[in-house]
C-alpha cells in the first residue's frame, strides 16, 4: 500500500488520462487501444522508434526488433511526444529538445505504471520488482526505476513529518 506519497503532476495528469479512457487495470493498458481511441495510427517496423504529426496525421512507429517489454516502453515514450510536445527535435535547440527528453522518460515510468494502479501494492513484497514487470509488461529496470522513485518520495515525506 502507497501511504504518505504525493503524485507529481504528471503522475495525475496519467492517471486521470487513463481513467477518462475507461483504463483502470494493467491488462487494459493496450498500446493498439489507446492509440485507436487516441486517433494515431501505430505502426511497427524494422526502424528506430519515431512519434510523427502533420495538421491531424498523427502516428508512432515502435522498432519491432525490440523485447516486446521494450517496444511497449517505446511507445510510452513516444506518446508523450504526440500528447505533450510540440516541434520538430531535429530543429530545436538542444536544452528544448533535453527538456522533451526527461519529459518522456518521466511520461514512461509513469504511464507504464500508473498510480491509480499501485496503490494496492505491498512494495515490501519479495519479487515485486518481476512481479510488476509480468503484470505491466515492461522491462524490471523501468520497475526499479519506478519503484524507487516512491520509495524516494516516500522517505521525504517522512523526513518532513
Amino acid at each position: 500500500m502507497i501511504i504518505m506519497y504525493s503524485p507529481t503532476p504528471l503522475e495525475s495528469w496519467v492517471s486521470h488520462f487513463y481513467e477518462k479512457l475507461g483504463i483502470s487495470q494493467p491488462e487494459s493498458l493496450n498500446e493498439q487501444r489507446i492509440a485507436r481511441t487516441l486517433n494515431i495510427f501505430l505502426f511497427y517496423k524494422e526502424v528506430p522508434s519515431m512519434s510523427y504529426e502533420l495538421g491531424r496525421f498523427r502516428s508512432i512507429t515502435i522498432d519491432k526488433r525490440l523485447p516486446l517489454k521494450v517496444q511497449r516502453e517505446h511507445f510510452y515514450h513516444e506518446l508523450c511526444h504526440i500528447l505533450r510536445h510540440a516541434g520538430r527535435q531535429i530543429m530545436m535547440p538542444e536544452a528544448f529538445r533535453e527538456l522533451q527528453e526527461w519529459d518522456a522518460r518521466n511520461f514512461t515510468r509513469y504511464a507504464a505504471l500508473p498510480l491509480h494502479m499501485l496503490k494496492d501494492l505491498n512494495l515490501r513484497e519479495p519479487y515485486i520488482i518481476d512481479r510488476l514487470s509480468d503484470r505491466f509488461k515492461v522491462t524490471p529496470e523501468l520497475c526499479e526505476e519506478r519503484m524507487r522513485k516512491i520509495q524516494n518520495n516516500i522517505l521525504s515525506k517522512r523526513r518532513m513529518a
